[in-house]
Protein backbone atom coordinates (compact mmCIF):
# COMPACT_ATOMS: atom_id res chain seq x y z
CA UNK A 1 0.00 0.00 0.00
CA UNK A 2 1.20 3.52 -0.83
CA UNK A 3 1.11 6.35 1.67
CA UNK A 4 1.42 10.06 0.86
CA UNK A 5 1.43 13.10 3.14
CA UNK A 6 1.57 16.79 2.33
CA UNK A 7 0.83 20.01 4.20
CA UNK A 8 -0.91 22.78 2.27
CA UNK A 9 -0.60 26.32 3.61
CA UNK A 10 -3.26 29.02 3.34
CA UNK A 11 -3.55 32.62 4.48
CA UNK A 12 -7.19 33.67 4.49
CA UNK A 13 -7.66 37.37 3.65
CA UNK A 14 -10.51 37.82 6.15
CA UNK A 15 -11.48 36.63 9.61
CA UNK A 16 -14.04 34.25 8.06
CA UNK A 17 -13.28 32.94 4.59
CA UNK A 18 -13.87 29.83 2.49
CA UNK A 19 -11.21 28.65 0.03
CA UNK A 20 -11.88 25.97 -2.59
CA UNK A 21 -8.91 23.61 -2.16
CA UNK A 22 -10.14 20.92 -4.56
CA UNK A 23 -7.48 21.72 -7.21
CA UNK A 24 -4.74 21.45 -4.57
CA UNK A 25 -6.07 18.09 -3.35
CA UNK A 26 -6.28 16.84 -6.95
CA UNK A 27 -2.63 17.83 -7.42
CA UNK A 28 -1.71 15.86 -4.29
CA UNK A 29 -3.60 12.86 -5.63
CA UNK A 30 -1.69 13.06 -8.89
CA UNK A 31 1.64 13.30 -7.02
CA UNK A 32 0.73 10.29 -4.84
CA UNK A 33 0.18 7.89 -7.73
CA UNK A 34 -2.70 6.27 -5.81
CA UNK A 35 -5.48 4.97 -8.06
CA UNK A 36 -7.73 3.26 -5.48
CA UNK A 37 -7.90 4.34 -1.86
CA UNK A 38 -8.83 7.18 0.44
CA UNK A 39 -7.76 10.77 0.97
CA UNK A 40 -8.10 12.47 4.34
CA UNK A 41 -8.05 16.26 4.37
CA UNK A 42 -8.03 18.00 7.74
CA UNK A 43 -7.49 21.45 9.15
CA UNK A 44 -4.54 21.41 11.52
CA UNK A 45 -5.77 24.43 13.47
CA UNK A 46 -8.57 24.56 16.04
CA UNK A 47 -10.17 27.64 14.50
CA UNK A 48 -10.40 26.27 10.95
CA UNK A 49 -12.40 23.60 9.15
CA UNK A 50 -12.45 21.39 6.08
CA UNK A 51 -15.83 20.57 4.56
CA UNK A 52 -17.45 19.44 1.32
CA UNK A 53 -20.22 21.32 -0.42
CA UNK A 54 -21.16 23.31 -3.52
CA UNK A 55 -18.92 26.13 -4.76
CA UNK A 56 -21.73 28.66 -4.94
CA UNK A 57 -21.33 32.20 -3.61
CA UNK A 58 -24.90 32.46 -2.29
CA UNK A 59 -24.43 29.31 -0.24
CA UNK A 60 -21.13 30.58 1.15
CA UNK A 61 -22.82 33.87 2.09
CA UNK A 62 -25.60 31.92 3.82
CA UNK A 63 -23.07 29.82 5.73
CA UNK A 64 -21.29 32.94 6.97
CA UNK A 65 -24.55 34.57 8.08
CA UNK A 66 -25.76 31.38 9.79
CA UNK A 67 -22.45 30.77 11.56
CA UNK A 68 -22.28 34.36 12.77
CA UNK A 69 -25.85 34.06 14.11
CA UNK A 70 -24.97 30.78 15.87
CA UNK A 71 -21.69 32.05 17.35
CA UNK A 72 -21.29 35.82 16.93
CA UNK A 73 -17.78 37.22 17.16
CA UNK A 74 -18.90 40.18 19.26
CA UNK A 75 -19.24 40.97 22.01
CA UNK A 76 -16.01 39.10 22.72
CA UNK A 77 -16.68 39.52 26.44
CA UNK A 78 -19.59 37.07 26.19
CA UNK A 79 -17.21 34.10 25.95
CA UNK A 80 -15.25 32.73 28.92
CA UNK A 81 -12.47 31.53 26.56
CA UNK A 82 -11.76 35.15 25.71
CA UNK A 83 -11.03 35.89 29.40
CA UNK A 84 -7.52 34.57 28.59
CA UNK A 85 -6.89 37.56 26.32
CA UNK A 86 -7.99 35.79 23.15
CA UNK A 87 -10.81 37.07 20.96
CA UNK A 88 -11.49 33.90 18.99
CA UNK A 89 -13.91 31.80 21.07
CA UNK A 90 -16.47 32.13 18.30
CA UNK A 91 -13.97 30.68 15.81
CA UNK A 92 -13.55 27.54 17.94
CA UNK A 93 -17.33 27.06 18.00
CA UNK A 94 -17.69 27.67 14.25
CA UNK A 95 -14.99 25.07 13.60
CA UNK A 96 -16.88 22.57 15.76
CA UNK A 97 -20.04 23.16 13.75
CA UNK A 98 -18.34 22.88 10.33
CA UNK A 99 -16.09 19.97 11.20
CA UNK A 100 -12.40 19.18 11.32
CA UNK A 101 -11.91 16.93 8.31
CA UNK A 102 -13.30 15.05 5.34
CA UNK A 103 -12.50 11.70 3.75
CA UNK A 104 -13.01 11.16 0.02
CA UNK A 105 -12.82 7.88 -1.87
CA UNK A 106 -10.33 7.59 -4.71
CA UNK A 107 -11.55 5.56 -7.69
CA UNK A 108 -9.61 5.11 -10.93
CA UNK A 109 -7.19 7.84 -9.84
CA UNK A 110 -9.89 10.48 -9.30
CA UNK A 111 -11.74 11.96 -6.34
CA UNK A 112 -15.02 10.04 -6.21
CA UNK A 113 -17.41 12.98 -5.80
CA UNK A 114 -21.13 13.39 -6.21
CA UNK A 115 -22.46 16.18 -8.42
CA UNK A 116 -21.24 19.66 -7.44
CA UNK A 117 -19.09 18.45 -4.53
CA UNK A 118 -15.93 20.45 -3.82
CA UNK A 119 -13.54 20.56 -0.86
CA UNK A 120 -13.22 23.78 1.13
CA UNK A 121 -10.90 25.14 3.76
CA UNK A 122 -13.00 27.22 6.14
CA UNK A 123 -11.22 29.84 8.19
CA UNK A 124 -12.87 31.49 11.22
CA UNK A 125 -9.90 33.37 12.75
CA UNK A 126 -8.00 34.32 9.61
CA UNK A 127 -5.38 36.68 8.29
CA UNK A 128 -2.45 34.48 9.20
CA UNK A 129 -0.80 31.41 7.71
CA UNK A 130 -2.36 28.04 8.62
CA UNK A 131 -2.03 24.51 7.29
CA UNK A 132 -4.17 21.67 6.02
CA UNK A 133 -3.02 18.05 6.05
CA UNK A 134 -3.60 15.83 3.02
CA UNK A 135 -3.03 12.12 3.74
CA UNK A 136 -3.57 9.60 0.94
CA UNK A 137 -3.44 5.83 1.32
CA UNK A 138 -4.14 3.14 -1.23
CA UNK A 139 -2.79 1.33 -4.25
Amino acid sequence: MKSYRKELWYNAPARMHFTNITPDVRECLSESGVKEGLVLINAMHITASVFINDDESGLHHDYKEWLEAMAPHEPVSSYRHNDTGEDNADAHIKRQIMGREVVVAITAGKLDFGPWEQIFYGEFDGRRKKRVLVKIIGE
